[in-house]
């Protein structure tokens, strides 16, 4: 049995209907609960470091950060269905394309040693950051 749901996506002006697996909408704030993930993250010391940085929940409040997200449509791509195989796809295109670089890219100039270095770091940073992102929304989207 399907179920639907309204998703909201990223680049697109309008909710459109997302036909989930299992019959059920994804209730993020749910399984955010389920996971414990607030509690995990307290106890590793997440919360502490983000007041050190200047971000708190009266921080986020004030910056107006929560309806920014979901302008964007961050908030909405959590609960679509494609995301976590659009993150894993893009994780897996970004680590691809640093030794790539470095295999292509001569080695005649500094400057293209620097580019190999640059697109290298990028790609290794944004493809780790695509595939945990991929990972957390997959686990969030799952129902219990």
């Amino acid at each position: 049995m399907q179920g639907t749901g309204v998703v909201f996506p990223l680049g697109e002006p309008g909710p459109r209907q997302t036909t989930t697996s299992n019959g059920q909408p994804i209730k993020l704030l749910t399984n955010v609960e389920n996971l414990r993930l607030l509690s995990k993250a307290e106890k590793a010391g997440l919360l502490s470091a983000a007041e050190k940085f200047g971000l708190s929940l009266s921080t986020v409040e004030r910056l107006g950060l929560l309806s920014k997200a979901e302008e964007l449509g961050v908030l909405s791509a959590a609960t679509d269905p494609a995301t976590p195989g659009a993150l894993l796809t893009l994780s897996l295109v970004l680590l691809a394309l640093g030794p790539a670089c470095v295999y292509f890219v001569p080695e005649d100039y500094p400057w293209e040693v620097i580019l190999q270095v640059v697109v290298a770091l990028v790609s290794v940073i944004g493809g780790s950051t695509a595939f945990a992102a991929s990972n957390l929304v997959s686990t969030l989207q799952k129902s219990k």
